[in-house]
């Protein structure tokens, strides 16, 4: 068996580790929204919590100090990175805005900041805020005809230009957006962001555990995801990786007494990793939870994972185009497991209370969550269906045939 196969015992073994579903015939295909958390790391968070009750929150977190170190030694192995190069923080949104808000202190009006089409709402919110503070300029990059990033304008957008007759300021892309299966380019932007010297973000939240990532072969600075979608982690969490050689030229957005330390009456020191961007107060339990979740995801192995979801999600696109009156939205070189798709004559929200009250879990994204996207596409929302690797071809099928019903009754 090669590393990339994927058998019918994978699947089962993974789901013997899922915990009771309620009810049992659950179909969970909202996995980019949140996955489902394997029964050890639901014990494990549990059994911190009950210990924190028992002894002491301090008094926990003192004992648990190996428990509290996996998820920088699992995720830097998932990333191909150091451990002082990881930041366990809240939430992907945090780790994305302790690096930007830091960033923009030195922003000046008429610099420019490199976006792109697929760009989160909440990213693009935080960008308009910083264009009003700093006078910074917002340069959405173009996409290609197949929905990729077009690298060649992105390469004659990096060139110096502007009012200042610099080059931008930050390249931040979406690497697989809210509201489609694509998957972008990430290596072809590090490549020329690093020809070019310009720091570059990668928002990696509903691609890391699902699919290979290796921040080495990307070229990105600074790379921020979640815990609770594809690495199957409790909500509340959020990791950063931070390149060694990035963490000098600036300074988190916000500083407490973990990320430095207070050498004198008016002075600080930072700390010489990572941890610099975390914050003192953080949910303990969800961290160990996520230092077990992305252990089993190192141990299952992302390429298999990877390989797995592609397949599900390949035949879920196929179903669902098969069917009168539904539409997929995906188009791209590479598509992951994120499938958006509308059904004629219904509203999203429709279609997903229906579904619901069959026990089948998908997601609405609206065009609050990626404009420029929905607004090139002419669209204002779809709905969202997710595999993970423990999903089942009768669970698509399931699926399918609830979906059909509403479709040829709507036709």
């Amino acid at each position: 068996m090669t590393e990339s196969q994927w058998t019918e015992e994978h699947t089962q073994a993974v789901r013997a580790h899922l915990p009771g579903l309620d009810p049992p015939s659950l179909v969970h295909l909202n996995n980019a929204g949140c996955s489902l958390p394997s029964r050890n790391t639901l014990s494990a968070v549990q059994g911190y919590l009950e210990r924190e009750a028992t002894r002491g929150g301090y008094e926990t977190a003192s004992a648990a100090e190996a428990e509290l170190r996996r998820p920088y030694t699992a995720l830097a192995a998932l990333l191909n990175c150091q451990e002082d190069e990881v930041a366990i923080v809240s939430s992907a949104t945090a780790a994305w805005q302790q690096v930007v808000y830091g960033l923009a202190w030195t922003w000046r009006p008429g610099d420019r900041v490199l976006a792109s089409v697929a760009e989160y709402g909440s990213n693009m919110i935080a960008l308009l805020q910083l264009a009003m503070r700093t006078g910074v300029v917002i340069d959405v990059i173009p996409e290609t005809d197949e929905g990729d990033i077009d690298l060649q304008a992105l390469h004659d957008r990096l060139q110096p230009a502007g009012s200042t007759g610099r080059a931008p300021v930050l390249v931040t892309i979406s690497h697989v957006p809210t509201s489609s299966g694509r998957v972008y380019d990430a290596a072809g932007v590090g490549a020329l962001c690093r020809a070019a010297g310009v720091p570059y973000m990668l928002d990696a939240c509903q691609s890391v555990g699902q699919m290979p990532i290796d921040v080495r072969a990307i070229g990105c600075d600074f790379l921020s995801a979640t815990g609770r979608k594809y690495l199957r982690a409790p909500r509340g969490t959020g990791l950063l990786f931070c390149r060694r050689d990035a963490m000098s030229s600036f300074e988190p957005g916000t500083l407490d007494n973990i990320g430095a330390t207070w050498t004198g009456s008016s002075d600080y020191a930072l700390q010489p990793t990572a941890q610099r961007f975390e914050q003192y107060e953080i949910n303990f339990a969800a961290k160990v939870g996520l230092g077990v979740a992305a252990e089993e995801c190192v141990r299952l192995g992302i390429t298999q994972i990877w390989t797995r979801i592609q397949q599900l999600a390949a035949q879920l696109r196929a179903g669902l185009a098969a069917l009168p009156g539904v539409t997929v939205h995906d188009r791209g070189a590479v598509l992951c497991g994120l499938v958006s798709f509308t059904v004629a004559g219904q509203s999203a929200s429709q279609v997903q209370a229906a579904l619901q009250e069959q026990h089948i879990n998908v997601s609405v994204s609206e065009i609050g969550s990626t404009r420029f996207d929905f607004e090139r596409r002419g669209l204002t929302e779809v709905l969202r269906a997710s595999v993970h690797c423990y999903n089942t071809e009768g669970e698509l099928q399931r699926f399918l045939a609830a979906l059909g019903q509403l479709s040829s009754v709507q036709g």
